[in-house]
């Protein structure tokens, strides 16, 4: 039996809503055990092969050895190995191929003994899986795509982009051509900006109303990057300004070889020519093998602070995050966002060293992820995708259970074409007038010689 689960803790105070019909689906059962739910289904095509996902949301473990999970025929019957146990907040996939297949019309019935713990009917496969949203306690829905021993990816409703619909150029005729992709505020008087080929750090200033290369200190033409050992091509293609200095998302050596997802950190008040990094965290043996350029292309820092403060839910330790669990991280967490899957991942960085420790996943509920920024004033973390996802953006907030989830999703401004956006920063609310503050967004193909457009959002403030 292929059976598996995390250890992360979770608790849900919301009593479990009624679930609502989906593909002809009939109501489940009320719970008759403490905790354990039916939370997706994967009947077609899963991998590697139909399965059931289980959740705790209880806040204690429980000892699911001998439950049953049957279709809708009581012949066909998987029985759970003695000795599981699912931890509170836990999931465990039950792979029911090996005894079974689920059906086009089917169901997923749970038993602790002769009781009928949970079930779900539904009448045609989904596309995706069915997947209870919210996350454990909602009513079933068709995912956005299947989260196999995660948190449900569910369907958010997409609204119009929440500023003025107007966007304009930000940056003079093929000043930057192609490749220009991360983005970062730092104040509102620079804007760091990062080039994936070569790797390129920019100083950006005010030209006006739009944006330049900084002319003094060397920056005129941006300074070429290179990792700690002073050699290599990295592909810059994040980056953010942070208390511990300039920090840029990687995915390859553009000198060479294949995937390399490193975290690299600079000194942007050098007065060199180049810059070798100061500080080298080598992210790919923790993350899924990906190709060449499908590696990091975002990347956010959010204070321990705002962690804290929110209730964060810190999945290495199962218990509510604590910064003083990492000693020598500085004082927040890094975000960064994998292209191949949509999916971020937090890290505490140990600044004097090569060390780090993931602290948790998210999906951001895009198949990509083009970069990422927190947004303090509203205390939302943005999610962006380019024109793979038609230039949409997500906001993913601090749930009740401690875990960054989508809350929106909004469509690109009326007024920008679909470009192939991988940067976008958010100025700080010292910016507001009239109710609203500056974003940029940074084109990769210099579409029309322009990278750098702007627009407008809502100076929304934190809940």
């Amino acid at each position: 039996m292929r059976t598996h689960w995390r250890g992360h803790a979770r608790l849900v105070t919301a009593a479990l809503s009624a679930l609502a019909l989906a593909g002809g689906a009939l109501p489940a059962a009320a719970a008759a055990a403490p905790g354990v739910v039916i939370n997706e289904v994967e009947s077609n095509g899963g991998s590697p092969g139909d399965w059931v996902e289980l959740v705790n949301t209880s806040a204690a473990a429980v000892d699911v050895s001998g439950w049953v999970v049957k279709d809708n025929d009581n012949s066909h019957a998987f029985t759970i190995a003695s000795g599981t146990s699912v931890a509170p907040g836990g999931y465990l996939v039950v792979d029911v191929d090996p005894v079974y297949g689920l059906g086009s019309a089917d169901s997923a019935r749970l038993y602790r003994s002769s009781t009928l713990v949970d079930s779900y009917t539904w009448s045609a496969h989904a596309t995706t899986t069915y997947g209870r949203c919210a996350d454990g306690v909602g009513a079933f829905a068709t995912t956005t795509t299947p989260t196999r021993g995660a948190a449900n990816a569910c369907p958010v409703t997409t609204s119009a982009w929440p500023g003025d619909a107007a966007v304009t150029t930000a940056d003079a005729s093929n000043v930057f051509g192609t490749n220009l992709s991360g983005l970062s505020y730092q104040g509102t008087g620079v804007v760091w900006a990062v080039k994936n080929g070569p790797g390129t750090l920019y100083r950006l200033v005010p030209n006006g109303s739009a944006w330049r290369p900084d002319t003094t200190g060397g920056w005129a033409s941006g300074k070429v990057l290179h990792y700690a050992n002073g050699s290599g091509d990295p592909d810059a293609e994040g980056v953010v300004a942070t208390p511990d200095g300039l920090v840029v998302a990687t995915e390859r050596d553009n000198s060479g070889g294949g995937s390399a997802l490193k975290v690299l950190r600079y000194d942007g008040t050098s007065s060199a020519s180049t810059l070798n990094a100061t500080a080298e965290w080598n992210l790919t043996a923790d993350l899924p093998s990906v190709a060449a350029n499908s590696g990091l292309e975002a990347i956010s820092w959010v204070p321990d602070s705002f962690l804290t403060a929110r209730g964060f839910r810190d999945e290495h330790t199962g218990a509510a995050y604590n910064p003083s669990t990492y000693a020598g991280h500085g004082t927040g967490l890094y975000l960064v966002g994998l292209e191949a899957n949509g999916t971020v991942y937090a890290y505490a960085l140990n600044q004097s060293g090569t060390s780090y420790t993931r602290v948790a996943t998210v999906a951001s509920g895009f198949s990509g992820v083009m970069d990422l920024e927190f947004d303090p004033a509203s205390g939302h973390l943005w999610a962006v995708c380019d024109n793979t996802c038609q230039g949409r953006s997500a906001t993913l907030d601090v749930n009740a259970q401690g875990k960054f989830a989508v809350t929106a999703v909004y469509n690109r401004p009326t007024g920008m074409s679909d470009y192939n956006n991988e940067g976008f920063a958010i100025a700080p609310q010292a910016a507001c007038v009239s109710g609203r503050k500056p974003v940029l967004w940074a084109d990769d193909d210099n579409d029309g010689g322009h990278a750098l457009r702007a627009g407008t959002l809502n100076c929304a403030t934190a809940r």
